[in-house]
């Protein structure tokens, strides 16, 4: 724990009951909620979260760590303050857990100040509203999803479909096109995830601009429910003393409702719909309203998301999906296809797709573009059974050009570049918009579909 936690020698109280992560403890004077408390457990401290008052003198806490070998009137000890995390400009290129400690081996964090893991957001009168969009170099996001500077964007997939790549894309892009910084908050990573980034982040230099907070899944409910809010603490850091743009991602989302309702149903409280816990919806905008722009620099946002059962209409995917204002859905059909990036061009989308907002050109090149990809998904299955001999002049026409848009909506990453022999290339918007004009006009019908696959703008192409 920091030095900021340092407690009185004397203790609060005592521990009266422990169940599991939940642990009971009773005082003369209860203190406040959110309060960290320490108790020992042999020559290891625990902190604990105050999250509910039993009585006038006894509250219910979760331990943010293991309880093993924790007793009944073990002394604990107040930290006179809330979970707090060190932060200084040295975090970048760093590992860390919810506590603000090093999980990489490295020298602990020389602190410039500490930050509440619960702080409130900006005030209304500070804040600034999405301006432009941010641009990745990533084709098809940049056209048919874009990213909007300051606002929030969900990242729909499963595994195996690319998108631990992805998020490792945006991060270079960010740092590359930009001169950002990314903050990754692992929210029930499993071991060997979280691994193969940090190592992946070391080798393709992406970790220098990057910090990464970590909350495994073998940790305590409660730290799986707090990292997310203690990587959002690094973030609020770097966009106000920095001022530089700050990318924010979260994987998974998903989890962290899953240990919100862990430690719901671990204090009590009566599930509601579909077995979520009551307070669902305000602990999503708790920490959704902290991702915000202020007039000393943006936090853009890129969130994963598990859908359970492919159910968009689940409880926790309409929480987060309220608040979000880009939709990438990543399909294992186009993974299967080997089209990657594995966007779902037809499902993905963004609240600000409005011609006012894009401008004419960009709004109608994404509206002809999905039009013939929308087209093509309509013929395919024709296509499979009868060929493509018996569709009409129009349509025939039109499903080569969607199949070569399809192709040509594909790219190699950089992040990707020490695995394989192909290198990573980032296109600018502009060029993805001429090159996409030309295809729609047919400039280039006489150029096989394989000659646009894995190439970056259209002057690559032989």
């Amino acid at each position: 724990m920091n030095k900021a936690a340092a407690s009185p020698s004397a203790p609060i109280g005592h521990v009266v009951e422990v169940h599991g992560p939940v642990v009971d403890v009773a005082c003369d004077v209860p203190p406040p909620l959110h309060r960290a408390l320490r108790v020992r457990i042999g020559d290891v401290e625990t902190v604990l979260e105050v999250l509910h008052h039993l009585d006038p003198h006894q509250v219910r806490t979760i331990a943010l760590s293991r309880t093993a070998g924790l007793q009944r009137s073990a002394p604990v000890f107040d930290s006179m303050a809330p979970l707090r995390v060190p932060v200084s400009a040295s975090c970048l290129g760093r590992l860390l857990d919810v506590f603000g400690a090093p999980l990489d081996g490295g020298p602990p964090l020389a602190p410039e100040e500490f930050r509440d893991l619960l702080a409130p957001p900006p005030r209304l009168a500070d804040t600034r509203p999405s301006a432009g969009l941010l641009e990745t170099g990533i084709k098809v996001i940049d056209l048919l999803c874009p990213f909007i500077r300051g606002g929030k964007t969900g990242l729909f997939g499963g595994a195996g479909v690319g998108k631990t790549v992805l998020i490792m894309e945006f991060m270079q892009a960010v740092a590359r096109l930009h001169g950002g910084v990314s903050v990754f908050a692992g929210v029930g990573e499993r071991i060997r995830e979280g691994h193969e980034l940090w190592h992946e982040m070391r080798d393709n230099g992406a970790l220098a601009n990057a910090v990464l907070v970590f909350g495994q899944m073998d940790e305590s409910p409660g730290t799986r429910f707090r990292v997310g809010l203690a990587a959002l603490t690094y973030a609020e850091y770097l966009r106000d003393t920095l001022g530089r743009e700050v990318l924010f991602l979260m994987d998974n989302v998903f989890r962290f409702v899953q240990a919100g309702s862990e430690v719901s149903g671990l204090l009590g409280r009566m599930p509601a719909t579909m077995g979520y816990q009551p307070t669902l919806s305000s602990e999503v905008a708790e920490m959704q309203d902290r991702i915000v722009s202020s007039r000393l620099g943006n936090i853009t946002s890129v969130q994963a998301v598990y859908v359970p059962a492919d159910d968009m209409t689940d409880p926790a995917v309409e929480a987060i999906l309220m608040h979000l204002d880009t939709r990438v859905i990543l399909s294992r059909a186009q993974a299967g296809k080997g089209i990657y990036p594995a966007v779902d061009p037809l499902a993905s989308g963004s609240k600000l797709m409005d011609r006012d907002y894009l401008g004419d050109r960009h709004y109608t090149v994404a509206r002809d573009v999905r039009a013939h990809l929308a087209r093509f998904r309509e013929l395919e299955d024709i296509i499979t059974m009868l060929g493509i001999e018996e569709l009409s002049e129009a349509d025939r026409r039109m499903v080569q050009r969607a199949r070569r848009l399809q192709r040509y909506l594909t790219q190699p990453f950089h992040a990707m570049t020490a695995q394989n022999a192909i290198q990573g290339v980032s296109v600018p918007l502009v060029r993805t918009l001429t090159d996409c004009e030309a295809i729609l006009r047919g400039d280039h019908d006489a150029l096989p579909e394989e000659a646009f696959y894995m190439r970056g703008a259209l002057e690559t192409v032989p």
